[in-house]
């Protein structure tokens, strides 16, 4: 049986055995403890009790899956300082805020935010497969901006009442961490709204989480009259093995546009080798890679910060490496704007 479709029973209970999804289960035994992934890495002990205080506010959460792919024995992996808390986490820099691309300002219904023309973005769920340290929505209210499936109605309601809406994108958390029967439930019904013509999904779980890539999400993205485009988010190379390959490929197979954006972050990917070999690993796969962003300014993760001059050098030494259509492009987020700034 194909990973993508596999079924667990859950035996963890004296209840009558529950079938999951092979995904399911993977995020259900996800590592939560900072301890059990130093032991799981070979890492210092004393890793972990540095964790503990930087994981109160924002929990460690990655899957198994991933922390597979990173380096046994190495606490500077490019994979492992993505999820690892950190006690400079907590450490208060100025410019480095909750909400720094200015999202609370833009909300405009329930889960609803429109910072551009023409787009609106929809969060479909507060939760993710994975906990990235430098997320920008890591203080994000979700239970106040009304972020579930409960709203999902009179989101769309509104989405229908404004006839300058030609796209609509789901993000979160993560919008594919929804059971596919409410996902084709919301995609039918934005589906229906005649003004909109694309669905764009913004996702990390392709990468974290394969085999959430089922045969019946491929089916709901297959058969909708939307265009759909998938925007994955990867930062590095080695988050793409055989097995992410794998569903890349079955989305590619229904999607008619596969999107990367990475964002640049100190100490993982702030060299030219490492952008090139994340780019080249991306078109091997089918994906275009579209944008790399400057770190959104959120607090807590100022340690990841590249200043922007070093940014455009990176690009400078890529176009110099690469074809065009193989270059991102240098962007930063702009609290206010109409759209985003291309800086190269």
């Amino acid at each position: 049986m194909e990973t993508s479709t596999a079924q667990v029973i859950d035996r963890t209970t004296s209840e009558p055995p529950v079938v999951r999804e092979a995904w399911k289960q993977e995020l259900a035994e996800a590592i939560r403890d900072p301890a059990e992934l130093c032991t799981l890495l070979k890492l210092d002990p004393s890793i972990a009790h540095h964790m503990h205080r930087a994981s109160q506010s924002f929990p460690l959460l990655v899957p198994r899956g991933f922390v597979s792919r990173m380096q046994q024995g190495d606490p500077n992996d490019p994979l492992l300082l993505q999820v690892l808390p950190r006690p400079e986490e907590l450490i208060d820099t100025p410019g480095f805020v909750s909400d720094p691309v200015g999202e609370q300002v833009a909300r405009r219904g329930t889960g609803l935010i429109q910072k551009y023309h023409g787009r609106c973005l929809l969060l479909v769920t507060g939760g993710c497969a994975v906990h990235c340290r430098y997320c920008f929505r890591r203080e994000f209210p979700y239970a106040e901006s009304g972020a579930s499936p409960a709203s999902f109605a009179s989101a769309v309601s509104e989405i229908r009442a404004d006839q300058s809406i030609t796209e609509v994108i789901l993000s979160g958390g993560d919008p594919l961490l929804v059971d596919d029967q409410l996902l084709e439930k919301l995609i039918h019904d934005i589906a229906s709204i005649p003004h909109v013509r694309r669905l764009r999904i913004h996702t990390r779980i392709p990468v974290v989480l394969p085999s959430r890539i089922t045969k019946q999400l491929l089916h709901i993205l297959h058969t909708t009259r939307l265009t759909v485009c998938v925007v994955i988010h990867s930062n590095h190379a080695a988050e793409l093995d055989c097995v992410v390959g794998e569903s890349m490929q079955r989305l590619r197979q229904v999607v008619p546009l596969l999107l990367n954006q990475a964002v640049l972050l100190q100490g993982i990917n702030d060299t030219a080798e490492s952008l090139i070999q994340l780019s080249e690993r991306l078109l091997d796969l089918g994906i275009s890679p579209y944008y790399l962003h400057l770190l959104d300014p959120v607090r807590g993760a100022s340690d990841f910060d590249v200043p922007e001059h070093v940014g455009v050098q990176l690009i400078e030494k890529l176009r110099n490496r690469l074809p065009g259509y193989a270059v991102p492009r240098l962007a930063r987020e702009n609290p206010g704007t109409p759209s985003k700034t291309w800086l190269a």
